[in-house]
């Protein structure tokens, strides 16, 4: 009878890593981040978190909504306390008519227009190169930075791509280059796709050039390419975080003299796609560089890219 409880607890234990490792750790952060915020706000007000009830979700919302709070961060609230709910065993009626009306109301009464950060552009792009060669910065640093937002921007990677890129994850081809991404967050089990990227004739901002020099200058042949400094600008094993990408871009921005407020480490990823849209790209193609898995976006971004070229305006001789 014991060996029988015993290889339950195993079970239930192998059960709840396999239950964490269906999200990736990101995920799985924002979660606990999302659900910890309506906890505080059931402790103020005397409710109770969990199990929770659809009307003190709804609250909950409404609250947000007030605190100027967009509706994609309500929806993905919610999603975070249903699942939470699921993970600890108990049930949550996310789908709750309290719950939905609330969401339709909020909305019909704020608007749910989306204002992401600004997209990376060419000549953002090309000012931010400017500074970098132009800094006081060791050679080294340089490189690194420049490499890695040329590619991000090259490759419209997410942040979370960039920095997992690894040595073994590189090929050099004739043509250019092409990049393994692993995983990313449209492909959670680790399928992979490989990006592919070619020569530019603009040697300055060539990535696959960039990056040759960067791997010639570090003398990195294994791991992470995008690896931390240490102190003395010492190159460690250590991989550079998402977050960092976001601090690199809005340092370089505000050196060039642009604010750097509306901009994020996304804007690389949104600069490829309105970039190769203004050039005529079409949505499949920027998809399969991007990685997108609907057109929801990337028509956002080729909509947004074409504003004044197909403009009616422009018919008329003023």
């Amino acid at each position: 009878m014991r060996d029988i409880t015993t290889d339950l607890k195993i079970l239930q234990n192998e059960t709840i890593n396999n239950l964490k490792s269906s999200k990736s750790a990101n995920t799985l952060r924002a979660y606990k981040s999302d659900f910890k915020d309506f906890s505080l706000f059931c402790i103020k007000h005397g409710l109770k978190s969990m199990p929770s009830n659809p009307n003190t979700v709804s609250i909950y919302l409404t609250s947000l909504s007030k605190s100027e709070a967009k509706m994609s961060t309500l929806r993905r609230r919610l999603v975070s306390i249903g699942v939470v709910h699921k993970l600890k065993g108990q049930y949550l009626d996310t789908k709750h008519p309290i719950i939905i009306e609330n969401l339709l109301g909020i909305k019909r009464a704020k608007g749910a227009i989306q204002r992401g950060k600004k997209p990376l552009l060419i000549n953002n792009l090309q000012k931010i190169i400017e500074v970098i060669n132009n800094n006081k910065s060791p050679e080294i640093k340089k490189f690194r930075d420049k490499s890695l937002i040329l590619i991000g921007f090259s490759g419209g990677f997410r942040r979370s791509e960039i920095v997992s890129i690894d040595y073994e994850d590189l090929e050099f081809v004739d043509e250019g280059l092409k990049i393994l991404v692993r995983k990313s967050k449209t492909d959670q089990f680790g399928e992979g796709h490989v990006k592919g990227i070619p020569y530019f004739s603009n040697t300055i901002l060539c990535p696959v050039r960039t990056l040759k020099e960067w791997i010639n200058i570090s003398k990195i042949n294994t791991g992470p390419i995008f690896r931390k400094f240490n102190k003395g600008f010492g190159l460690s094993n250590l991989r550079l975080s998402d977050q960092s990408v976001s601090l690199l871009i809005k340092n370089y921005l505000n050196l060039t003299g642009i604010d750097s407020k509306n901009y994020s480490g996304h804007s690389l990823r949104s600069g490829f796609a309105t970039v190769t849209a203004e050039a005529g790209a079409d949505e499949r193609s920027i998809m399969a560089m991007t990685g997108h898995k609907t057109t929801q976006m990337v028509r956002r971004y080729i909509k947004e890219a074409n504003l004044f070229k197909n403009n009616a305006l422009n018919k008329i001789k003023i």
